[in-house]
């Protein structure tokens, strides 16, 4: 495996190793806005990309005031944005995240919130939220659950021992109270991707989850995401040597906020999967967030453009 740094890759923002013109995203289709409830997490995995643990706060707590002024720019800036989806951390960590969740659904919203439903919303304060929530706005709040793997042990590698189980719990719960889940899993292990999604189709069906494991938009199977491989950059050519639009990266259709320790205010960036590269922070309101993003991290090739993978439902 080679060192990305030592390519020359992904130094310049405007042009790639070889001299060509870097591929840009214009913000074109604003789909989703997303807002990182803070990086604390009940659990610690082996390859978070976020680096969250019980003890990050390198990104704190969103709070809900927070919220509804960045939906009050939603609406001024008439971004047309059908979903919330709440990131972390773990966002039921946040004491706010129901409050978060509820001011979103009423301006009209979806909302999705992505957890590994474990003791932090198996909480009997939060389950009477989320009860409440369902009972009041139904199937437009979707809960995705991270289950890496339809093996136990898979799992737990990643994620801690009974992890898997508890996990399940948590998903029985939700299921039990007719909330809506989707599944994040990865595709870590080179097992083919039709075996994987007719897995966990069989883990669903004996749990009686009403999860569709061939929907790519239920059951999301997102590629590895290693800064060190080393992969392709994105130029101005590939869209159509790959057959690809800019459109169909994420960075076309969505932002999120997060608000960094220490600072007076949220900021915006430009991608779920990069909160700590400066040059995809993009200013502290969605105003100065609608300029176009450069691809300038591996992330951006061989997640997005390559692997096809979207954060947003």
């Amino acid at each position: 495996m080679k060192d990305i740094a030592n390519t020359g890759k992904f130094n310049d923002r405007f042009v790639t190793a070889d001299g060509q013109d870097r591929a840009s995203v214009p913000l074109s289709d604003p789909q989703t806005l997303w807002f990182n409830t803070g990086t604390l997490c009940n659990i610690e995995c082996n390859n978070c990309y976020i680096l969250s643990s019980p003890t990050n706060d390198a990104l704190v707590y969103i709070t809900p005031d927070e919220v509804s002024a960045y939906l009050d720019q939603l609406e001024s800036r008439d971004w047309r944005v059908r979903e919330i989806g709440f990131t972390g951390g773990e966002p039921f960590m946040n004491p706010d995240m129901i409050e978060m969740a509820r001011r979103s659904l009423a301006r009209g919203y979806e909302v999705l919130i992505l957890t590994n439903a474990m003791r932090p919303m198996m909480r009997p304060k939060v389950q009477e939220g989320l009860r409440a929530l369902q009972a009041e706005f139904g199937d437009r709040l979707t809960l995705r659950i991270s289950l890496d793997h339809w093996q136990a042990e898979v799992h737990d590698a990643e994620r801690g021992a009974g992890s898997f189980a508890r996990t399940l719990a948590g998903m029985r719960w939700l299921r039990d109270a007719g909330l809506r889940m989707t599944v994040a899993g990865r595709s870590l292990w080179h097992e083919g991707e039709a075996k994987a999604r007719a897995a966990y189709a069989r883990l669903y069906t004996e749990n009686g989850f009403a999860i569709d494991a061939e929907d790519p938009a239920q059951t999301v199977l997102f590629p590895e995401m290693d800064e060190t491989v080393d992969v392709p950059e994105i130029t101005t050519g590939c869209w159509d040597i790959l057959g690809k639009s800019q459109s169909d990266v994420m960075c076309s259709s969505s932002r999120m906020v997060v608000k960094r320790k220490g600072a007076a205010r949220p900021a915006v960036i430009a991608c779920t999967l990069l909160p700590y590269t400066p040059e995809f922070e993009l200013g502290e309101t969605l105003a100065e967030a609608e300029g176009e993003v450069r691809l300038n991290h591996p992330h951006c090739a061989k997640f997005c453009v390559l692997g096809g993978a979207s954060c947003s439902s």
